[in-house]
């Protein structure tokens, strides 16, 4: 059973997604901006919107803008924030998942073929946001021809739904209950019902 079924239909991905209800594309609450701030123990930057929502009801997974507001270029679109999902991530990269992906694009033109499908709708998204010279191709986590951030992959395939990654669909199903002993971080009024758009303030928010 994937995570995607584990999930059970209580995460909820963005509009761009295939499960749940819409995680408010282009509106963040400054309730989400707080939850994401424990998370990282700093100030998230550059948020566009909530990408995807752990069944507790938090953000999890970020969609950032491709520069910051500092004019730093920043090719990761989906920005994975829960600390209980980002440990969980980590423990698959020291596994040697990665390197064991890596050799199988090497002999496999199928999935060769499907993840260079990923990385192009990786840079198709991140282009609705926006052209950045400096990362003008590029897009994140070693695509098309490698695997070097699990994190990455995971939060594209969160954001956008199975069947889109074929890497970050299988790193995601080898992952345990991330969010079964509930909130990583006090809910508060987390926009679970949709709180009043804060665009402004989070696009504004300076580095850490």
């Amino acid at each position: 059973m994937s995570s995607f079924d584990k999930l059970g239909g209580l995460g909820q991905v963005s509009d761009m997604g295939q499960i749940g209800r819409s995680a408010g594309v282009s509106e963040v609450a400054a309730a989400d901006l707080a939850a994401v701030h424990e998370q990282l123990g700093r100030i998230p930057r550059g948020v566009v919107d909530v990408a995807h929502r752990c069944p507790c009801g938090l953000p999890d997974v970020l969609r950032t803008q491709p520069r910051l507001p500092d004019g730093t270029p920043f090719p990761t679109t989906y920005y994975a924030t829960c600390p209980r999902l980002t440990g969980a991530i980590s423990t698959l990269e020291t596994s040697g998942m990665m390197r064991e992906m890596t050799d199988r694009l090497g002999s496999d033109p199928a999935l060769a073929l499907a993840y260079t499908a990923a990385h192009a709708d990786y840079l198709r998204r991140r282009g609705e946001l926006g052209d950045v010279i400096e990362i003008d191709g590029i897009s994140a986590g070693g695509m098309p021809t490698r695997v070097k951030c699990l994190h990455v992959l995971v939060g594209h395939s969160l954001a956008v739904g199975p069947g889109v990654n074929p890497l970050g669909d299988e790193a995601l199903a080898a992952l345990g209950q991330w969010w079964a002993p509930g909130p990583c971080v006090p809910r508060g009024d987390a926009a679970i019902e949709g709180d009043p758009p804060n665009v402004g303030e989070a696009l504004s928010m300076g580095d850490s």
